[in-house]
């Protein structure tokens, strides 16, 4: 743990274990911060997300979790809690809704635990939250934490905040072969949670050649997880003549090297996934694309953002796969409506 010495009292915030949950957190510390200026924040981070909490300026330190995805491992968290309970807590904020990791601030006797009802975690979480009927959108669902359960929320408006510093972006796109003065797009035609999320890359395809059709000198990156590599390859097939200036970035940049590039993106289309919310983050450009999960849950934040949802009877179903089998919600999404959106923006930049 990299501890930084301090004469106040710390503050801890268990971090969410997916890239654009984690994003959306951000304004949450900004009113931490707000109240307390004083107490540092310490960010308890799986490994996946900490490139994400690295752009955060409000986080003063960050902890990596030393726990195995969906494992309990009692003994470990009893032994970690130990060694955060020198570190001189005064409240912790759970932000996943599992009872593990409502375990942990627990053990560490850290006096205010504040989260969601979440998995039974009455004792644990002693300063309780219940989310509205309909839910709250992310951002303030995250917010919320800040004040007292029954106050309303005055965060309005709030939207999340990455910094990267230009050196940082310029270097990525010397060592990746992508010239930052020419215009960049980005596309990002994956989904981690599954494939009722995507849009077909037969359409992702089509829409790269309207782009090298329109835009001179234009580059395309297709970015995503290793995971995304066929799907990214798939792409270029049905790209066509424009195949030649798009460039498969799927599994070859770290998320740090990812969030360096998007910081310079001139237009951004995505699935709704972690880069999505990343780049919104970062305030470029998105075409944010929807179809088995709700736009008004987690949307685009960004000063020009363009939100593509066909709002179908059957969605959003939340699946990972179309229960229906037909997956209409993203296959009927055509491409002349999602370059009706990015169109106007490439003219714009």
């Amino acid at each position: 743990m990299n501890d930084k010495a301090s004469h106040h009292a710390r503050t801890l915030v268990i971090s969410p274990n997916w890239i654009g949950d984690a994003v959306m957190a951000q304004p949450l510390l900004r009113l931490l911060k707000q109240a307390h200026p004083e107490r540092a924040i310490d960010v308890l981070a799986p490994p996946q997300v900490v490139p994400v909490w690295r752009r955060i300026q409000e986080a003063d330190d960050i902890l990596v979790t030393p726990f195995r995805h969906r494992a309990l491992q009692l003994g470990e968290r009893f032994r970690y809690a130990r060694l955060l309970r020198g570190r001189g807590y005064s409240d912790a904020y759970v932000l996943p809704n599992t009872l593990k990791y409502a375990l942990i601030p627990w053990l560490a006797r850290i006096p205010r635990r504040v989260g969601y009802k979440g998995e039974m975690r009455y004792g644990m979480v002693n300063v309780m939250h219940h989310d509205d009927r309909p839910p709250r959108s992310m951002v303030p669902f995250y917010a919320a934490l800040a004040h007292e359960p029954e106050l309303p929320l005055q965060a309005k408006g709030f939207r999340p905040c990455l910094v990267v510093g230009g050196e940082e972006s310029e270097a990525v796109g010397q060592r990746l072969g992508i010239d930052l003065g020419r215009p960049l797009v980005v596309f990002a035609p994956g989904a981690e949670f599954g494939i009722a999320k995507r849009w077909p890359p037969a359409h992702y395809g089509a829409l790269a050649r309207e782009v090298v059709r329109t835009v001179p000198g234009a580059q395309l990156a297709l970015m995503g997880s290793p995971n995304d590599r066929e799907t990214c390859e798939q792409v270029q097939g049905f790209a066509g003549d424009a195949a030649a200036s798009l460039i498969n970035l799927a599994g070859q940049t770290s998320l740090d090297d990812a969030i360096a590039l998007l910081a310079q993106a001139t237009a951004v289309v995505s699935n709704d996934s972690g880069l999505l919310h990343i780049a919104s983050a970062l305030n470029r450009p998105v075409v944010a694309l929807y179809g088995s999960t709700d736009p008004n849950y987690a949307p685009p934040l960004s000063d020009m953002a363009r939100t593509v949802s066909l709002r179908l009877a059957c969605s959003p179903c939340r699946q990972r796969e179309c229960p229906l089998g037909h997956h209409d919600c993203m296959n009927k999404m055509t491409v002349e409506r999602v370059w009706g959106e990015l169109g106007p923006i490439l003219a714009r930049s």
